[in-house]
This record gives structure tokens, sequence and C-alpha cells, in this order.
């Protein structure tokens, strides 16, 4: 008997473990995937020229928030949970909201979707959104390229387009990313390899992703996105952990099965927290995971001219899902402004507008800070109105990608920069070097 199934997520894993898992199989027929995390990529659907022979019409997308009517109406008999950032009890709330309803609840193994590369694979993973992953994707790529290795990144999906014309993607220079129209928050993972003068792979279809990928480069560098498992079998696995929220490591799905899975785990953000905190999470690395190595680094966090934050009524715009569903209070941005003397961190609350008045209140946990959510061209209406009507001396962004040419204001920006720096335990160019000798390159 064919099972009728609905796999719910947030444009991303849900497609690849369609692909992966489901499309080809007769003995599942997906009757519809649910969205949540990000705003608007609801009510529309997964296009038949992806979707197979078996998806004449596609698959529909519809929000979460309406699972229990469509297990009802579908007569779902299985619900595959496939998005990622998710703490134990949002898991636990789901699992009971579908089991309650008569169908079952299955989280799929990540070994049952691993694509596999005959070329080495470096993975680069956390165990929460927010913690640092991008600055140590960065370290990593900085050491191989100083050993002369070819290395391609292929960055975890932001499926929020046209999901065909973005299947397969390869960003080569910044005019490719009007080229597909890609959001504030995809510019913000890409750009980092893009100054590095490399390729950044992404898209929807991983299966051909690798294939180009394999093309290109000596070694693969998987950088994951929020705390998802890799796509792509790895060799050598690093995943960053955040002082500043002890216990994640252990209470956030599926950020737990990246610390068991690690070969070195990096414990992030030294400086923002205490020794207990320090020693929790050390601690609990050590019970899960004893045979992995541990790293104690910090963010350092810079600006070119601190001038203007000196004394300055300053808005803050921090990486969106860091500060939404990552549940991080603040970034890099907010460490900047303390660091350089603001006179006021303006509040943006009683400023804002649109989606950020939405996400503001969505998620009461953000401090004074504007998140960077920009997935349309009318949010980022709202971000650049939000920050007009908020009257600042100066704007510091604290995003991974300089997006200041998006934003239309009248006062300066300020970008923030940081880079990792090892405190305790071994080096990236240690971890790397093992990497390397584990798969024969040195």
């Amino acid at each position: 008997m064919v099972k009728r199934v609905v796999i719910a997520g947030a444009g991303g894993r849900d497609f690849h473990n369609f692909l992966v898992y489901f499309r080809d199989n007769p003995e599942y027929e997906v009757v519809a995937f649910t969205a949540t995390q990000i705003p608007g990529i609801e009510r529309r659907r997964f296009p038949p020229e992806l979707a197979g022979p078996r998806y004449p019409q596609g698959v529909p997308v519809y929000p979460e928030s309406e699972l229990p009517k469509l297990l009802r109406d579908l007569k779902v008999d299985e619900v595959i949970l496939s998005y990622s950032d998710l703490t134990y009890q949002d898991v636990g709330k789901l699992a009971s909201i579908v089991l309650s309803a008569g169908a079952s609840f299955r989280l799929l193994s990540p070994f049952e979707t691993f694509l596999k590369s005959y070329k080495p694979v470096i993975a680069v993973t956390a165990v929460r959104t927010g913690a640092g992953k991008s600055t140590v994707s960065r370290a990593v790529t900085r050491e191989l390229l100083k050993t002369g290795i070819k290395v391609v990144p292929i960055r975890h999906p932001m499926a929020y387009g046209d999901l065909v014309k973005s299947a397969v993607q390869i960003f080569r220079s910044e005019e490719d990313f009007a080229k597909y129209g890609i959001t504030i928050e995809e510019r913000e993972e890409y750009e980092q390899y893009i100054r590095l003068g490399l390729p950044v792979l992404a898209g929807v279809d991983y299966g051909r992703i690798l294939l180009e990928a394999e093309k290109l480069g000596d070694v693969l560098l998987w950088d994951g996105g929020n705390n998802d498992t890799p796509f792509i079998k790895f060799d050598y696995m690093i995943t960053v952990a955040d002082a500043m929220r002890p216990g994640q490591e252990v209470l956030a799905y599926p950020g737990e099965v990246n610390a068991r899975l690690a070969d070195a785990v990096v414990i992030n953000k030294i400086s923002r927290s205490n020794r207990e905190s320090v020693k929790r999470v050390v601690s609990n690395i050590e019970k899960i995971n004893p045979k992995a190595k541990i790293v104690l680094a910090d963010m350092e966090v810079t600006v070119e001219k601190p001038e203007l934050i000196r004394n300055k009524r300053i808005a803050v715009v921090e990486d969106s899902p860091s500060v939404t569903h990552g549940g991080l209070p603040y970034g890099a941005g907010f460490v900047a402004a303390e660091k350089y003397g603001a006179a006021e961190i303006v509040d943006p609350r009683p400023h804002a507008v649109g989606v950020i008045k939405t996400m503001i209140d969505e998620y009461p946990h953000m401090g004074p800070v504007v998140p960077s959510t920009g997935y349309t061209l009318e949010q980022i209406r709202d971000l650049n109105e939000t920050l007009r009507k908020m009257n600042v001396d100066a704007v510091v962004l604290g995003t991974p990608a300089d997006i200041s040419g998006l934003l239309d204001i009248d006062v300066p920006i300020v970008k923030v920069l940081w880079e990792l720096k090892v405190l305790e335990g071994p080096t990236i160019s240690e971890l790397v070097r093992e990497f390397l000798a584990r798969v024969g390159l040195v």
C-alpha cells in the first residue's frame, strides 16, 4: 500500500529529502510540503520539472499552520520532519500534532539522504543558527587555499525564489547575485567566498550541484545552513557550538546530531559568555562525543571607522536567521556598537513596519536590533522604512554580507568585520591538516 506523505520543511532540506528519497520511490506519494520559519515561501508549488514523471502537477506547498487540516483532508499516513533549528520541545509539539491526528511522525537519518562524492569533503556545521559557522568556514577555506588546494564551497540551500531557475546555481561574482535575483539572506552566505575568489554552488537539486562542484575543485567544502546536517557524505566535520547558548549542543535538533558526528567542535564567542557556561558546553560535548577535539575560540569584531559609532545614536542590523528562529538576542553588530562606544543603540520596536514589525513581534527574545529580513523587494522596503523612522546618526551592519547597496538611507553605514580567534585547543590549520592527512592529500 502506497503511503501518503507530507514533508514538513522550510525551503531547503525538505526539497533535498524529496529528490533523494521520495521522488522515485513507488512506496510513497508526497501529497504536500509544509513551510515555516521563512516568511513568504508557502502558497507555491514544487515544480513538475523537478518533481519528475510521478508528479506531473508538481507538489503544493502550504503553511505549516495548516498541517492539522491537511492531515485530515489529504488522508496523510506519515509526516517527515525535514527542517532544522528546532528545540526538542518544538519537535515534540509537532510530533504530538501529527500523532494525535492518526498519522505517523518520522525523522530521516542523514545517512539515508547523503550524496556520495569521489572528491574529499570537509563539512562545517553548527549546533544552532548564529553560532559563528560562516567565520569558521572562512577560516577553513583560507587554510585550504594556503596549501594550494583548489577548494569548492557548496552551500546549504535557501530555495526561496524560482525553483526551476535556481536548481543549480554557480556564483562566481557579485553580478551573478543579480542574475539569480537572490535574497539578502543568500548574499550573507555567498559573499565571503566571492571575496576569496572562489565559486560557490547552491540551489535545489544537490545531485546535479555535486556533479558541477566535482568538476571545479580538488576538495569540497560543505557549508551548512541553520544547524542542519550535511547533504554530502563527509570525510571530516567541524561543528560550531555557542558559548552564549550553553546546552543547545544537547537540546537542539539536529544540532546534537552534528555534535555527535563531529571530528572537532569549535566552541565560539567565549568572551561573551562566562566560565561556567563554557565548562557546561565542554562537558556536554565530552559526554556525547568524547573523541571530538575541542577548540575554544572567539570572534574578533572590528569596524573601519569607529568614529561613526562613538557617542552616536545607532541602529543595529543583524543577520535575520540568527536573531529570529536562531534564538540569539543580538549579533556582531550589537557587539561592535557596544565596543566602540555608541551613545545609544536605538530600539526599533516603536518604529518597525511591515515584515520587520512582524518578525520582532514573533520573536520577543530579540534585543534592540533590526533583523535583516529581505526575502522580497517589499520586505527590503520595510527594512529601509524602519531604519529611516528610527532617526539615528548611523546604521551598523552586523550582517555577513555588505547589504549597504540595498539600503536607501541618508546616514552613514558602518560594516562590521569579524574573524575567528582560537584561544585554546587545536588551531584551524591543525584541523585542516588532520583532514588532509585522512584523505591522503598530505
